[in-house]
C-alpha cells in the first residue's frame, strides 16, 4: 500500500509545482539532441542527404541545463536563450559544412532540429504561462527581432530553406500578399454574416438549432471536396452573368475559394455570437429594459460590451482556422502559400514544402498572438 502511494504523491508533487511538461519535454528534447540528425547535407535541393550532427554533446547539454533551469524561475530565460540560439547554431554549422563543398549543395534542417527547437518553444511558454500578457508578448517580440537582425546579417544565408527563399523571393512575396487577403476578406464576410445569424439564432432558439446544424454538417465536409464542388456553380454563375466573368469571378480562383472559407468559418462565428449573447446575465438585460431601453440599445450597450470577450475568442478560432485552410484553395487557383506547399511535394522539394508551410504557421500564431493582445488589452479596458 505505501509503495503504491509513493508513485502517486510524487506524481501530484510534479502537477502541482508544474514540473511534468518540464519533465516531458526535457526527455524528447534529448532524444532530438542525441538520436535525430540535427542537420542534412544534401547534393542539390531535390535529393535526400545524409545526416550532419556536428554538436550532439553541446546540444545535450544545453538541454539538459535549460531543462534543469525549467525546475526554477531562471527556466523561462534559458529556454528563450535555447529557442534563439538554435537557429543561429544551425546557420554556423551550414556555413561550415559549405566550405569545401559543391555550389549545389543544400544544408537541410533536420528532424532534430525542429523536434529541439519545438521543445524549446513550448518549454518557453510552459515557464512564461505565470507572467503577464506583455512579458509573453514581449519574450517572443524579442525573438522575432534578434531573428530577423540575423537574418539581414547574414547568419542563415547558407541554409538551404532561406536559399529557397531567396531563389523564391518575388513568388513568395505575391503568395504571402494573396493569402493574407484571403485570410481577411474571408474574416470580414464571416464576421458580418455571422453576427447577424448568430443573433437570430440567439433570438430564435428553434430555427437557430437548424441553422447551427446546417453549420455544423458543412463543417463534416472535406476541404479539398468543398473547393471542388463549387467549381462547377460558380463556373455557370461567370457563363451566365459575363460581367461577374470579367470581374474574375469564375469556377476557379479566389471567388470559389472566399465562398468555401466563409462556408467553414460561419460555424464558431454563429456559435460564439450565441454564447456570448448568453454569457450576458437576464437579470441586466432586464434591469436595462426597465431603464426605458429599447432592443437595439440594450443590444449595442449592454449585451455587445459584455460579451465581447467571447465572440473575440470566436474570432480567434476563425482566424486561425482561414489562414491554415486557405492553403487548399492553391489547389483552384486562388494562390497563396499553399502553392508552394503543392508545387514542393509535386517536384520532390523539401525545403520548398517548408517555406510554404512555416510562412503559413507564422500567420497563424502572429494572428493568434494579435487576438490574445486584443482579448487582453479590451479586457483592461472594460
Amino acid at each position: 500500500m505505501t509503495a503504491m502511494a509513493q508513485p502517486s504523491r510524487a506524481s501530484a508533487l510534479l502537477h502541482e509545482r508544474g514540473r511534468l511538461p518540464v519533465v516531458v519535454l526535457g526527455a524528447v528534447g534529448l532524444f532530438a539532441s542525441l538520436a535525430m540528425a540535427f542537420l542534412h547535407v544534401a547534393p542539390n535541393r531535390l535529393l535526400s542527404g545524409h545526416p550532419a550532427s556536428p554538436h550532439i554533446a553541446l546540444l545535450a547539454a544545453a538541454w539538459l541545463v535549460t531543462v534543469a533551469a525549467g525546475f526554477w524561475r531562471g527556466g523561462a530565460l534559458f529556454a528563450l536563450l535555447l529557442t534563439l540560439g538554435l537557429p543561429f547554431l544551425a546557420g554556423h554549422d551550414a556555413a561550415r559544412l559549405l566550405q569545401h563543398a559543391p555550389p549545389t549543395t543544400r544544408i537541410q534542417l533536420g528532424a532534430g532540429f525542429w523536434t529541439l527547437w519545438l521543445a524549446a518553444a513550448l518549454l518557453l511558454l510552459d515557464r512564461l504561462r505565470h507572467l503577464r500578457i506583455a512579458w509573453r508578448v514581449a519574450a517572443w517580440l524579442f525573438i522575432v527581432a534578434a531573428c530577423v537582425a540575423g537574418a539581414m546579417a547574414g547568419a542563415f544565408s547558407d541554409l538551404g530553406l532561406v536559399r529557397e527563399w531567396q531563389a523564391q523571393r518575388g513568388a513568395f512575396t505575391d503568395a504571402l500578399a494573396t493569402h493574407v487577403t484571403l485570410s481577411l476578406v474571408t474574416l470580414g464576410i464571416a464576421l458580418a454574416a455571422g453576427a447577424p445569424l448568430g443573433y437570430l439564432a440567439w433570438r430564435k432558439r428553434r430555427a437557430g438549432g437548424a441553422v447551427l446544424g446546417v453549420l455544423a454538417f458543412l463543417q463534416t465536409v472535406p476541404s479539398l471536396a468543398l473547393f471542388a464542388l463549387l467549381i462547377g456553380p460558380f463556373a455557370w454563375l461567370a457563363r451566365a452573368w459575363p460581367a461577374l466573368g470579367a470581374l474574375g469571378f469564375g469556377g476557379t480562383g479566389a471567388a470559389p475559394a472566399v465562398f468555401a472559407l466563409v462556408l467553414y468559418a460561419l460555424l464558431p462565428v454563429v456559435r460564439y455570437t450565441v454564447a456570448g449573447l448568453d454569457a450576458v446575465p437576464a437579470d441586466a438585460r432586464e434591469a436595462a429594459r426597465g431603464l426605458g431601453m429599447t432592443r437595439g440599445q440594450v443590444l449595442l450597450g449592454i449585451q455587445l460590451p459584455l460579451g465581447w470577450p467571447v465572440l473575440l475568442a470566436g474570432l480567434r478560432i476563425v482566424a486561425v482556422q482561414t489562414i491554415g485552410l486557405a492553403a487548399v484553395a492553391a489547389l483552384i487557383g486562388a494562390g497563396g502559400m499553399g502553392r508552394f506547399v503543392f508545387l514542393g511535394i509535386g517536384q520532390g522539394a523539401t525545403d520548398m514544402v517548408l517555406l510554404g508551410t512555416l510562412a503559413i504557421i507564422v500567420l497563424a500564431l502572429a494572428a493568434d498572438l494579435l487576438f490574445q493582445g486584443l482579448m487582453a488589452f479590451t479586457g483592461r479596458r472594460a
